[in-house]
């Protein structure tokens, strides 16, 4: 009941360029509907089927086609002329030999030329490279073999495109080949699908094209705005730069979920048209953070937001370095530094897609003032930390946050199946001046000290590192000395700090703080729950993989 209503038209991911000619299916669409599934490896025989149905000459010819077809037929005369002269010495031998007899019919040499014999050939599309001694240029004429895969990916893609438009729209000999009644009969849509268009292609490429695919498939006058004829361009892909150049709206995200007993694992596909509502601000900070980024979001198998460029450099580097995390070396996670004031905007993104996420971010204690200060118990303070506020665990109270179980750092989506976590500095018990007292951080420099106090005490260095250790060694107290960390921090730079900690000889050394290491074995957890739920191999627990909780 569809036919006649929807065309459609297909570029398989399986376009074998670099393959043998063996290799290529050589599958025709007879029904009209537009290039085959599989594709052609070579370009030059794309040209040639694009030529036989919009320019053959020979095909319904009008008043532009009769100079070359007389063109054609004097040169065949020419040729056949020729032909005749070369081969009669040869066939005056034949006939020495009885043949042709007197009933038997003559032979006759003559040529068939046509434009399309000009195209099957090996070198019928070629690449053209100037060369120059400082003089004078000459162009080198390459075979399309010789131009890379990704080029040759996407000059094929794109004349298909333009190929699949022409056909819609009956450009040229087309025209002529329909049916009387065509003209009633063009499809009024023209669907168009593209499996994986970034085979072979860097990443600029693969904007531009995503950029300009349906430009070219709307590049007819009959397809202007106000035209009832409609193109809808479907694209299959695993590159994220092709996903961060389109709209929300027009994004669809294949979410696998877990089987129920006895079933086999399925997949939703989740709309993200309407994923941030009418607020339209968050839609456009996340827009563009994550074109700035190009974070793999849509295909990780979790997320980890972190607050800031010491805890984008340190957190990997724990994971690498400890084997306790092992599990999450063998999984896809991205890392996306956004921070704890805008970490929330990405509440509803994370939650439309199913991500399992930690959220690695500072506790930011702050006075009745709002003015930053060390934290402490039953003063009063509170976070300005905007993501512990409103999203996990949706409270600013500072007493609330010290002493939080773990258990409601965590929230979990049992319908969707995925869970998220926040990670802050918690208390930690600190072996200091030859006693052992609770310790309270604010940020992951301050609680890297307070869990490597005689790591930072032997140090030598410049910078943080050199302003750590003298306050190790004249403060008192924890209390003193996280104060005096707080103003060192004010004018340090956090980022040559982490720099100067990926330099020590045996990293296992540093041992990351409690709150980080807490989420990191949670996340671990999470993702080998969900390993299990979908059925995939799960690999052996890594030793002393426990939480310092339960330690």
């Amino acid at each position: 009941p569809l036919k006649g209503l929807i065309r459609i038209d297909e570029i398989s991911a399986q376009r074998g360029f670099g393959h043998g000619e063996n290799a290529r299916n050589r599958s025709e669409d007879e029904g009209g509907g537009g290039d085959t599934a599989s594709g052609r490896r070579r370009l030059s025989e794309q040209l040639r089927r694009y030529y036989i149905r919009h320019l053959d000459p020979y095909e319904n010819p009008d008043s532009q086609d009769l100079q070359a077809l007389k063109a054609i037929e004097d040169a065949q005369r020419a040729f056949d002329g020729r032909l005749k002269d070369g081969f009669a010495p040869a066939l005056e031998e034949m006939a020495a030999l009885g043949y042709p007899g007197v009933t038997d019919p003559r032979l006759k040499i003559s040529t068939r030329l046509r434009p399309i014999d000009g195209l099957n050939h090996q070198a019928a599309v070629q690449y053209v490279i100037q060369m120059t001694d400082g003089k004078s240029a000459v162009d080198l004429h390459l075979p399309e073999d010789s131009n890379g895969l990704g080029y040759q990916n996407l000059i094929s893609m794109v004349f298909r495109l333009m190929s699949f438009r022409d056909a819609w729209m009956r450009v040229g000999k087309a025209n002529t080949k329909a049916p009387a009644s065509a003209d009633d009969f063009i499809p009024p849509l023209h669907l168009v699908l593209v499996e994986e268009p970034e085979a072979h292609l860097h990443t600029q490429v693969q904007q531009v094209f995503i950029r300009q695919a349906y430009k070219l498939l709307r590049a007819h006058e009959e397809l202007k705005d106000g035209s009832a004829l409609t193109t809808q361009l479907v694209v299959s892909t695993h590159s994220s730069h092709l996903a961060h150049e389109c709209r929300f709206a027009s994004l669809r995200y294949f979410r696998r979920m877990p089987a129920k007993k006895g079933d086999v694992p399925s997949a939703i596909v989740v709309n993200l048209t309407d994923v941030f509502g009418p607020d339209t601000d968050t839609e456009r900070f996340v827009a563009r953070y994550l074109k700035v980024t190009h974070c793999d979001l849509f295909f990780a198998d979790a997320a980890v937001l972190i607050e800031g460029p010491a805890e984008r450099i340190l957190v990997p580097h724990f994971v690498r370095s400890h084997a306790e995390f092992s599990d999450l070396s063998e999984c896809y996670i991205t890392w996306l530094e956004i921070g704890g004031s805008h970490a929330h905007r990405l509440k509803n993104l994370i939650e439309y897609l199913g991500l399992t996420t930690l959220i690695i971010t500072d506790l930011d204690a702050v006075d009745s003032d709002g003015k930053a200060t060390q934290p402490k118990r039953d003063c009063s303070q509170t976070s300005r930390n905007e993501t512990l506020k409103s999203w996990c665990p949706a409270t600013d109270v500072l007493d609330d946050l010290i002493d939080m179980p773990e258990a409601d750092k965590a929230m979990t989506y049992e319908k969707e199946h995925f869970a998220i976590r926040v990670a802050y500095q918690c208390p930690i018990t600190a072996t200091f001046k030859g006693a052992s007292v609770e310790a309270l951080a604010n940020t992951l420099e301050d609680a890297l000290v307070f869990q490597n106090i005689e790591f930072f005490a032997d140090q030598e260095g410049k910078g943080l590192i050199a302003k750590f250790k003298a306050a190790i060694e004249t403060s008192d107290t924890v209390i003193e000395l996280g104060e005096q960390m707080l103003a060192d921090l004010k004018g340090g730079n956090k980022a040559e700090l982490a720099l100067d900690l990926l330099e020590i000889e045996d990293p296992s050394t540093l041992r990351p703080p409690a709150y980080i290491r807490d989420g990191l074995l949670w996340l671990a957890s999470q993702l080998r729950q969900n390993q299990e739920e979908l059925g995939l191999p799960v690999p052996a627990l890594a030793a002393g993989a426990e939480s310092s909780e339960a330690r």
